[in-house]
């Protein structure tokens, strides 16, 4: 092949179809991707060359000697086709093949071959392929450790789930090659590094030769002379299959580099150091089996320095096939140009690597559980899928901004990643001391209203995700000034502003209209016009009450507001002005916050009083959408660094009136729920009107986990951080609850 001229960009759709037992997880359902047949050109208007893209034997021929069904790679093959943009076509992505097949079972090569073929015949213009995805890797989980199909758990099993796949490969390869004669083989492999403690340095030695165990078989290079030969033949394969990879090789035109965070490993006997989990051992020795990158000293091998491990010992063509982080967006950036950077740098000291593929384009679920407990937890990719429409992450930005000039420019990519900083450390370092990265200044991003729930609860989350912040209370800087704002982002130059100040004060707000105007309007569109003119990105807060209670269904962000006090008519007025001023401006709508911040929180009332042995009164007529102050905080951070506009509705999904809050609140904490009593909005006596619904549901992608779970999360921190939680019954003999009446904060 010949040399490219330049690194280029390619993307990755996340396809993994894996059998559990007796159930398939197939990530195109659960992302969503097979629905969406527009997903493709989304990749292309990014700038990408190539797309490794899924044409599956499981989905596509299900049944033994079934009619293929070919909708839809027919579909989506076609489009990149009239797109421009090269598919590296995948035929088995972790999987085992359909039901009547194995990795533990020679039909599993002669049945990809055939099906293989037939994607060559329908498709003769494609010429890129992958038969098989990271081959060794897969034959760990299915087959050494157990998890996926066909469950075993033996280095017997290991090796001949590996001989099975790279026969597979080699089949498929010949089988492809008969109708397309320059078709390309792109093999990928997941490559990381094992280091240990001075008593398992032979642990790590025979892993880190394991792991090129495919690419050796591949290239032929398993003969008499390999170090591993012995111990593969002392664990069942035969001479013949060996010598028969000698003989007849099916060396990759590309290799394709798979790296992770979690990829590097570190082994030490030192079990009682570890979580439970993390124990296991080799038969001999016991030992725990851990991220090096949370104990090593110097942190996860570089993409650098594996490409040019593979160039030394195979000289072939390389690229960087899965790019992918989960996690917070600013980070998946980082791994990103931290890839980027490995594979330039690789490439001037003379490996020849041809491109980077950012993965997981339309995210991925339940990786977490490496698939084995589908629960629907879904991380983000290049686009976050969980609306009406694909959204546009940071890492579209880093893509497309790679794509057009080779260089990203977001203005958090500069910092360290967390996996380069001292705090990744969790577990006592072996040998060298935790090494950091060398700090890089980065911009910060400053939150007035710091004195406030919210802007308390943002400047946390920010250095708990490393982002520097600059915090802005009334004191220091009064929205309503326009010189003051103008002074303190020439000063500070952040990236971002988020304006956490409001006034909150409902019933004031009626008798103090010009005040709640000038802060909560007035101001917001102040901070907007100072950001707008700088070019830098700004969030501002809104909230329910900009509704009037007229739906009997969640209200979206489409739904025009229609207030019925100050406080909402100064919101939607923000809305309006800010939204005019900044287009690319973000306004969250929130309900009903909860969270840690002292007595001020309804859900900690709540439990603070039934702990008590008191009774507690709460609304039972008013329908609201709770919002959980911690996952508003990060939510709102992660739409400012994604480069999100427009309106959101940030509110933990579930719509539930107060005192129906305050019964799971209870449950949740253990108390006795029987002592929550219900109350009308109008027994309040309150000078300004509230919407009876203002339950809040999102058509742009829900980012806030369900209600029900925030509930759980934040009782636990409550025991976490000291709260005594009395449980129900559990109060001295004879002792008389005190007497409770209805209180407007905690039923408003």
């Amino acid at each position: 092949m010949t040399r490219v001229t330049k690194l280029a960009l390619w993307a990755g759709v996340e396809c993994s179809v894996v059998r559990v037992r007796d159930a398939y997880v197939d990530e195109l359902l659960s992302t969503g991707h097979a629905a969406r047949a527009d997903d493709v050109d989304h990749l292309a208007r990014l700038g990408v060359s190539a797309v490794r893209y899924p044409v599956l034997w499981e989905r596509t021929v299900p049944v033994e000697g079934g009619a293929p069904d070919w909708a839809f790679p027919d579909e989506r093959l076609g489009r990149l086709r009239d797109l421009g943009v090269t598919p590296i076509v995948g035929l088995v992505h972790h999987g085992s093949g359909p039901r009547h097949t194995s990795l533990l079972d020679e039909s599993f090569a002669s049945g990809l071959a055939r099906f293989a073929r037939s994607v060559a015949e329908r498709y003769p213009w494609v010429t890129d392929y992958t038969p098989v995805n990271e081959p060794l890797t897969t034959a760990r989980f299915s087959a050494l450790y157990g998890h996926w199909y066909p469950h075993a758990r033996s280095d017997a099993a290991f090796v001949r789930a590996l001989l099975v796949q790279c026969r597979a490969i080699r089949a498929a390869m010949r089988a492809i090659r008969d109708v397309v004669p320059g078709a390309r083989l792109v093999q990928t492999e997941d490559l990381g590094t094992v280091s240990a403690t001075p008593a398992l340095a032979d642990q790590a030695r025979f892993e880190n030769g394991r792991r090129l165990w495919s690419l050796d078989l591949l290239t032929g290079r398993i003969d008499a002379r390999h170090r591993a030969r012995d111990w593969l033949l002392g664990v069942g394969a035969s001479k013949d299959e060996l010598d028969d990879f000698v003989a007849a090789p099916c060396p990759p035109d590309v290799i394709g580099l798979n790296h992770y965070v979690t990829s590097d490993r570190f082994l030490d006997e030192r079990v009682a150091l570890y979580p439970a989990g993390a124990r296991g051992g080799n038969g001999r020795l016991a030992y725990a089996d851990v991220e090096a990158v949370r104990v090593r000293g110097a942190g996860v091998s570089s993409h650098r320095s594996l490409l040019e491990l593979l160039w030394r010992r195979y000289a072939l063509p390389l690229a960087i096939t899965e790019v992918h982080l989960g996690g917070a967006p600013e980070e998946q950036v980082r791994w990103l140009h931290d890839a980027w950077n490995g594979a330039a740098a690789a490439r001037a000291r003379g490996a020849d690597v041809r491109a980077v593929t950012v993965w997981s384009a339309f995210g991925a679920c339940d990786w977490d559980s490496l698939l084995v407990a589908p629960r629907g937890r879904y991380e983000p990719g290049i686009f976050d899928v969980r609306g009406a429409r694909a959204r546009p992450t940071a890492l579209a930005g880093a893509a497309a901004d790679l794509a057009a000039r080779g260089a990203i420019t977001h203005p958090l990519v500069s910092a360290p990643g967390w996996w380069r900083r001292a705090d990744r450390v969790i577990y006592p370092t072996f040998g060298r001391s935790a090494k950091a990265a060398t700090a890089t200044a980065a911009p910060a991003v400053v939150v007035t209203g710091a004195g406030g729930t919210v802007g308390r609860e943002v400047i946390r989350v920010c250095r708990a995700r490393g982002l520097p912040v600059v915090a802005l209370e009334r004191r220091r800087l009064d929205v309503t000034d326009r010189a003051a704002i103008a002074a303190a982002l020439d000063a500070h130059r952040p990236w971002a502003v988020l304006n956490a100040a409001g006034y909150v004060r409902v019933d004031d707000a009626e008798g103090d209209r010009d005040a709640c105007f000038r802060v909560n309007a007035d101001g917001a569109a102040a901070l907007a016009e100072a950001c707008a003119r700088r070019g830098v990105r700004y969030a501002t807060f809104s909230s329910d009450l900009v509704f009037d209670g007229a739906k009997t269904a969640p209200y979206v962000e489409s739904d025009g507001p229609s207030p019925l006090n100050v406080v909402g008519r100064s919101k939607a007025a923000a809305e309006q002005r800010v939204l005019e001023i900044f287009p690319d401006a973000i306004v969250a709508r929130t309900s009903a916050l909860f969270g840690r911040w002292g007595e001020s929180s309804f859900v900690e009332r709540v439990i603070r009083e039934l702990s008590s042995g008191a009774s507690f009164g709460a609304t039972a007529d008013v329908v609201v959408s709770p919002t959980y102050v911690p996952d508003l905080a990060d939510a709102i951070v992660t739409l400012l660094v994604d480069g999100a506009s427009g309106v959101w509705h940030l509110a933990s999904s579930g719509a539930v009136t107060r005192l129906e809050l305050a019964v799971a609140a209870a449950k949740h904490a253990g108390l006795d729920a029987d002592r929550v009593m219900g109350c009308t909005s109008g027994e309040l006596g309150r000078a300004a009107r509230r919407p009876r619904y203002s339950a809040l549901a999102t058509e742009r992608g829900g980012l806030m986990r369900p209600l029900d779970e925030a509930l759980a999360v934040f009782s636990h921190e409550l025991r976490r951080d000291g709260v005594t939680l009395r449980p129900a019954g559990d109060r001295k003999p004879g002792a008389t609850p005190p007497a409770h009446g209805l209180h407007e904060l905690l039923c408003r």
